[in-house]
């Protein structure tokens, strides 16, 4: 994960907790930081110290996505906006996994990339709650 695709308020994995992003910064040495927090912690750790949340199905429900469509190929999820999709690809190619934006793919695995994209689209977050971030990822 480069720190260059990171955002304040993007979901960011570390030592097994979700935590939000609230800082970016490089000390004198250039070296660059984020300052993170949860409902629990709030500190600064080198950003190449966290690590990117994979999308799965319990990540899209959180972003508001529905199961719409399941086959033996392929799961979907749509957002009330009927121009986005997620689809789970179930064969071990992967080729057709992703975000679909009016029917575009858009290489999108990631939570903090979802944010970003959302964030780029609508002029705004994804709404989602931060109240579950001090739990620990299984």
């Amino acid at each position: 994960m480069k720190v260059t695709d990171l955002k304040i308020k993007n979901l960011v994995e570390y030592n097994n907790q979700i935590f939000t992003i609230t800082e970016i910064f490089q000390n004198e040495k250039e070296n660059y930081f984020v300052k993170i927090e949860n409902d629990d912690h709030s500190f600064s750790v080198p950003a190449d110290s966290i690590e990117p949340i994979k999308i799965n199905e319990d990540w899209l429900e959180k972003f508001g996505f529905l199961k719409t469509y399941t086959s033996d190929h392929r799961i979907r999820y749509e957002r009330p906006e009927p121009f986005i999709k997620y689809d789970i690809d179930l064969s071990s190619k992967k080729i057709v996994e992703g975000l679909k934006i009016y029917g575009n793919s858009i290489k999108c695995k990631y939570i903090h990339e979802f944010q970003n994209i959302f964030s780029c689209l609508f002029g705004k977050e994804t709404g989602i709650k931060n109240s579950f971030t001090n739990k620990a990822l299984s």
